[in-house]
């Protein structure tokens, strides 16, 4: 028996300040606060297909590449990322969108440095 996955459930992340987190994923995506857990100083966003739980600890130096690269979430309206970016002033990496063999990546960074690809097809079209 194998077990089955129809997706990554939720992706935790460590961030140094909570309110700065959640507005950028916000304005970028839409994310909405799920749920308030002020016991932990934390905040689960996210809407009906992407979670993240968001943790605050001001200590936090940001992310630095360490066996995990980047997390990728697939954008539906693929062609308004540029445009948004710009609008929100986040710098987009390697000189811009990448293309593969089956679909195109826009890579950014978030406010704490984690990495994301933001990808036009899902799964790469693998």
């Amino acid at each position: 028996m194998k077990l089955k996955t129809s997706g990554i459930d939720h992706l935790n992340l460590q961030v140094r300040n909570l309110n700065e987190s959640v507005d950028f994923y916000s304005k970028l995506f839409g994310f909405s606060v799920l749920k308030n857990q002020p016991e932990d100083e934390s905040k689960i966003i996210g809407n009906d297909k992407v979670k993240l739980c968001l943790y605050e600890s001001p200590d936090f130096k940001g992310y630095e590449k360490n066996g995990f690269y980047h997390f990728g979430l697939h954008i539906e309206n693929f062609a308004d990322v540029m445009q948004k970016c710009s609008e929100m002033n986040i710098p987009v990496l390697y000189s811009g969108p990448v293309q593969w063999e089956k679909s195109n990546s826009i890579y950014i960074k978030d406010p704490n440095n984690y990495e994301i690809e933001l990808t036009e097809v899902f799964g790469g079209g693998l």
